[in-house]
């Protein structure tokens, strides 16, 4: 565990510089704004270990799969996020010398990230080896106002020293992706333009043609003198650099502004790009610096108004959970349904940028409860594009119909996994696809789109599931084999008892929608009927058949659900017998090990359980949770937040605490030593769950939001804002009152522990430890 970081409530702080953590500070401090990112690299040349990543959004490459052997099915690539445009980069040199932190001494060194304001900046007193010394101090940030633009403010002092000062201000799209997997670049075609102190270059992705295109301007000053130099001019393929040659001494200062705008095929268009680009940082120029910077911070000051969560008592926790809600928000905005959420964001290349069922699962509730509606329908409709693409999925694996299996991995709908375990077997993320979408409609009321997009959504996952059963002469029951659980930690298995559920769970709601649209909009119905050639009377009986005889394994013994047929043969321990020198698992032992043992990567069993947690009373909840927790390692980083929000039901605040936490700072504390990988921008939504689900209690039942508040031991209060269907609340409570206020909206009733209230402005509840007395409320 790395706490090299001072712990503050706003901001990361390095002080001192940590060369042996560089590529987790570049994760940690990395930068985005929805549209583009990246990684928190230094501005000059820095020789030691790095990841210069730069990234923009749905722009991506098909890299050829590499494997040894092949099958039936397989997708023939693995979809990248590419390494895009380095705009923000420098060449600095003082007398020939490079300025390079791996070659000169560090004598002070300061790096922030403040997440109020979404600026890193840093300041280090440099002694070159030429004997020089220099200081220098930089501040940049990706535009959240004005999606296109990057800024960096670069101020170079000289403190000992003097002779030539020469800097070099490049844009360079002739990069290549870390984990590309043929070593091969992805950009050609590349144009570059220069007029004066603006420079434009552009390139096509190979096979997607995707064009990327950057445009920056740089203004130089010295002593606050602003220059009007002809600066060095170079042009190559797929590169462009201004460079400026300056005679200094001690004491002068030089600032460098550098503008850029950058963007691609996506939101511009083929041919207009580059003369978009200039365009764009021309106004920016315009605007100037000071005004850019503030319409900046004013962007990230509404943002965190709504979005803020405050935790008295606990500064570790508290800087932990606005760091993970500051990465969410610089990853996705909401504002293009062609988008979504890597699980690395833009912090790193593992899982190459794609899309996984982490979005459903874990993401959605985030952003439901902090961002206006649209935000959430976005990511809906990213699914509902998709459709046809799944139904063609599910057909090169045999199923029919109008049948469809959405990607675990994907980019534009296509499957682009190729580990056959997951490829074929993890099918549980059809399931977290369709309870998205009744989480959005329960949560926003929204039938227009229920109607709209997601019952066709629905029926052709419903369609699915009826297809990958089959029936059990030997049971007398509907079982699914060959299936891997939300626990990759086992491959291949017979009746996972969370995918069985939550397919069975489908099959009624899609039911339950149809029958509801039917009785509304008759005629709506027969379209899309019609459209779908979907035959009612067969399909329901169908899966109504399913629904009644589906095979659920469980142990009457033990009062508890199987994971999947077998579990129990095998032989049983707890993680905490495993040495600590063989965790993780996956980097201490053979694959063949970890399938062959009891332990548990991830919630399985209990995924159901946070899910559907209505369906259960709390003492089946308890024996489950008390026999699958102890054998559960958490080696996913979606683990912890689960046990968290599940360990508050029952009453065990510490538990709940441990795995909070385990969630809030598994970056900022590199606990599974990946962090350098990027950030895990997915279980951050699952640390913002564990907070206002776990500790906050927040729950929608029976068309009613509620709450029942709690706070662990390390706590003396919390503080969150949620939205709900149009109102805006703001929860707050200490160890003596919960205090709910409506702050835009009509009233509505809100349910505090299990009393209802009409909430039309404020109303104060005494605060309940667990089993401690009643509510009572003060309006």
């Amino acid at each position: 565990m790395n706490t090299y970081l001072t712990i503050d409530p706003w901001k990361l702080m390095e002080q001192g510089f940590h060369p042996e953590h560089q590529m987790v500070t570049e994760s940690l401090f990395s930068l985005g704004n929805g549209r583009f990112g990246q990684r928190g690299c230094f501005e000059e040349t820095y020789t030691g270990k790095t990841l210069q990543g730069n990234y923009l959004a749905g722009v991506y490459y098909p890299d050829k799969t590499r494997v040894g052997w092949w099958k039936n099915g397989y997708p023939e690539y693995f979809a990248k996020v590419l390494n895009a445009i380095d705009w923000s980069s420098l060449r600095i040199s003082m007398e020939g010398e490079e300025v390079d932190l791996h070659q000169a001494t560090c004598e002070s060194f300061y790096r922030e990230l403040d997440m109020k304001r979404g600026v890193l900046s840093r300041q280090c007193d440099l002694k070159l080896v030429n004997g020089d010394r220099i200081s220098i101090a930089s501040e940049r940030y990706c535009h959240a106002e004005y999606p296109d633009l990057g800024i960096l403010r670069y101020q170079i002092r000289i403190r000992e020293g003097k002779g030539t000062l020469a800097v070099q201000s490049y844009l360079d799209l002739d990069v290549q992706n870390q984990d590309a997997n043929w070593e091969e670049k992805f950009w050609e075609d590349g144009q570059t333009q220069m007029d004066g102190q603006t420079a434009v270059v552009s390139a096509y992705t190979r096979k997607t043609r995707f064009r990327a295109a950057a445009a920056m301007v740089n203004q130089l000053s010295l002593n606050g003198t602003i220059l009007d130099l002809d600066p060095f001019r170079v042009q190559r393929d797929k590169y462009v650099e201004l460079g400026y040659e300056l005679d200094v001494e001690a004491g002068d200062e030089i600032i460098l502004t550098k503008m850029v705008s950058m963007s691609s095929t996506l939101y511009y268009d083929e041919t207009r790009l580059p003369a978009e680009m200039m365009t764009r940082v021309e106004e920016a120029r315009l605007k100037g610096y000071s005004a850019l910077l503030k319409a900046h911070e004013d962007h990230w000051a509404r943002k965190w108004q709504e979005a803020d969560i405050v935790i008295d008592g606990d500064l570790s926790a508290q800087q932990a959970i606005r760091f993970n809600i500051f990465q969410l928000y610089q990853t996705y905005t909401g504002d293009d349904d062609r988008l979504n959420i890597g699980p690395k964001g833009f912090t790193g290349e593992k899982y190459g940028g794609s899309t996984y069922w982490d979005t459903e699962a874990y993401c959605l509730p985030f952003y439901l409860a902090t961002a206006s509606p649209q935000v959430a329908r976005q990511l809906l409709l990213y699914r509902h594009r998709q459709l046809p693409q799944a139904i063609a999925n599910a057909r090169k694996l045999g199923f029919s119909g109008g049948a469809a299996l959405f990607p675990m991995v994907t980019m534009n709908g296509e499957e682009c996994h190729n580990e056959w375990e997951i490829t074929f077997e993890e099918i549980h993320r059809n399931g977290a696809i369709a309870y998205a979408i009744h989480d959005y409609v329960r949560y926003t009321g929204d039938r227009d789109y229920l109607w709209s997009h997601g019952l066709e959504v629905l029926i052709a996952i419903s369609r699915f599931w009826a297809q990958r059963v089959h029936w059990s002469s030997p049971q007398q029951r509907y079982v699914m084999h060959g299936v891997t659980g939300p626990n990759e930690y086992e491959n291949n298995v017979n009746n996972n008892w969370y995918t069985l559920y939550i397919a069975r769970w489908c099959l009624t709601y899609t039911r339950d929608v149809i029958h509801e649209l039917k009785s509304q909009d008759p005629k709506a119905w027969l379209q899309l009927a019609d459209q779908l050639k979907f035959y009612e009377h067969t399909e329901l009986r169908q899966w109504q058949e399913i629904v009644d005889f589906l095979y659920l394994p469980e142990d009457k013994e033990l009062g508890i659900f199987l994971q999947q047929d077998g579990y129990l043969e095998k032989e049983q321990a707890l993680a905490d017998s495993i040495p600590a020198d063989q965790r993780p698992l996956n980097e201490h032992w053979s694959w063949d090990r970890i399938l062959r043992s009891c332990f548990i990567k991830q919630a399985d069993v209990l995924q159901g359980f946070y899910f559907f947690e209505e369906d259960f009373d709390l003492d089946q909840l308890r024996r489950n949770y008390q026999y699958y927790e102890p054998r559960t390692v958490h080696e996913s980083s979606l683990s912890p937040c689960v046990h968290a929000i599940l360990a508050c039901s029952l009453d065990e605040d510490e538990k709940a605490y441990e795995m909070m936490m385990r969630t809030a700072r598994l970056d900022l504390d590199n606990i599974n030593n990946d962090t350098k990988d990027g950030c895990h921008i997915t279980s951050m939504a699952g640390t913002w769950m564990a907070v206002v689900k776990g500790f906050g209690g927040m729950r929608v039942r029976d068309d009613q939001v509620g709450f029942s508040p709690r706070l662990p031991e390390a706590w003396s209060g919390l503080n969150f804002r949620v939205r709900w269907r149009g109102r805006s609340l703001e929860i707050a409570f200490d160890r003596q009152e919960i205090r709910m206020t409506l702050l835009e909206g009509a009233p509505l009733p809100v349910r505090c522990y299990e009393e209802v209230y009409s909430l039309s402005d404020e109303i104060r509840v005494r605060f309940r430890s667990p089993n401690g007395p009643s509510p009572g409320a003060e309006h």
